[in-house]
């Protein structure tokens, strides 16, 4: 553990120096020291780092909930689920297009739908928060079209398991759909109406108890809401939800910060030890086509999302770029088809279709005024957040100051 953290801190200091951003290499740390390369290996298993892993992926959506109020739901639920669903229709039928499209079957077509479609609530939130965008216009778009990507896994994991698994009860399905969709609700309610209560249990002066209690109730719901069938990452992001509309909500922002960063390292540094890059000249084609269809819808996606706010291509921009990376989902839909059986290219498909993007996602969104300056729109005054340059500049979350974490 201490090896792994040291790894990712040099070559991620090393990158700094560069200018390159701190996911990927991460991520590359995990490559180089996990056992599917030579030379020295910190970690032989890479289940070894799978509850740090799971506890950073929890801490950073748990901090995406505390940024994104309740007010923020309120005032833009319809537009929300407006630009969630044209970017769920665009990416995931353009990849279970592009499943059927390689041949290699329905069922493996019915993953890689899954695999081309959502982003990576990790990543995205750790992009946002490298940019410094989350103060941003068009950061709440990009929120909300993870909240609806997570609310959409949890129903699609419930729909494509009986068929993986070669379960012809359609019943188990729907009551597995309706396990999660029930306990997403359930979540909902509290989040809308349990935020005094909540409030008043978390209320303390020291700092050291707020941490525990904090920290036991997003780890907790998250574990409750695995077990119904819900991704853990959205039971953490309804937990900060509720958080960050109470007294404490600044003060929790500020404390859980420095958690966030180190557990989040965990998250990529094991996501790394997971790919044999020994695997991936096999699916080289695929995997450069999968990207650039990618690239394609996120890019029309943006647009459509941008449409929806009435922001410019800017704004846009930073949308399509921020979204692009695909992580976690990904990895959990590959573990599923290697269970099942399905095609055996599919797993250094998805790892070698993740791996990229994860580089080429904060790469983009760091550099998204390029793209700007190509989108259609008016370039000076585009909307909310639209500027001279594109609106791609960047931007200090206001919460973040106040908190003193920047």
């Amino acid at each position: 553990m201490g090896g792994a953290f040291l790894a990712a801190a040099v070559l991620a200091r090393t990158g700094g120096r560069i200018g390159l951003p701190t996911i990927p290499l991460f991520i590359l740390a995990g490559i180089l020291l996990g056992p599917h390369t030579p030379g020295v290996v910190l970690v032989s298993d890479p289940h070894d780092l799978e509850m740090l892993s799971a506890l950073g992926l929890v801490l950073l959506l748990f901090y995406l909930g505390l940024e994104f109020h309740l007010d923020d739901l309120k005032a833009g639920g319809r537009r929300m689920a407006l630009a969630g669903g044209a970017y769920l229709a665009l990416n995931v039928g353009a990849g279970l297009g592009f499943g059927f499209a390689l041949g290699w079957g329905t069922s493996e077509a019915l993953v890689l739908a899954g695999v081309l479609g959502i982003s990576s609530s990790a990543i995205v939130t750790k992009v946002l928060v490298d940019t410094g965008r989350l103060g941003n216009p068009e950061t709440r778009p990009v929120l909300g079209i993870i909240v609806v990507e997570d609310v959409f896994l949890a129903l699609y994991l419930a729909a494509l398991q009986p068929i993986l698994s070669g379960a012809d009860s359609l019943a188990a399905a729907l009551v597995d759909g309706g396990k999660a969709f029930g306990f997403l609700l359930l979540l909902a309610l509290a989040a809308r109406f349990g935020t005094r209560l909540v409030g008043r249990l978390m209320a303390t002066r020291d700092d050291e108890l707020l941490v525990i209690s904090f920290l036991g109730a997003a780890v907790f719901v998250a574990g409750v809401s695995e077990w119904f069938g819900v991704a853990d990452a959205i039971g953490a992001f309804m937990v900060g939800l509720m958080l960050g509309s109470t007294s404490s909500g600044k003060r929790i922002l500020s404390l859980v910060h420095p958690l966030r960063d180190a557990f989040g390292a965990m998250f990529f540094f094991a996501f790394g030890l997971s790919i044999d890059p020994g695997d991936l000249p096999s699916v080289l084609w695929p995997v450069l086509l999968a990207v650039l269809v990618t690239l394609c819808m996120n890019v029309v996606a943006g647009l459509a999302a941008a449409r929806v706010y009435r922001f410019g291509p800017g704004p846009a921009a930073n949308i399509a770029t921020t979204l692009l990376a695909r992580g976690e989902f990904a990895l959990i839909l590959a573990t599923m088809a290697a269970g099942a059986g399905l095609d055996e290219r599919l797993s250094p498909f998805i790892a070698g279709y993740v791996l990229l993007l994860a580089v080429l996602g904060p790469l983009a969104a760091g550099r998204s005024h390029w793209l700007a300056r190509v989108l259609p729109g008016r370039k000076g005054g585009g909307g909310p957040g639209g500027d001279e340059t594109g609106g791609a500049g960047r931007t200090e979350p206001v919460s973040l100051v106040k908190a003193g974490a920047h």
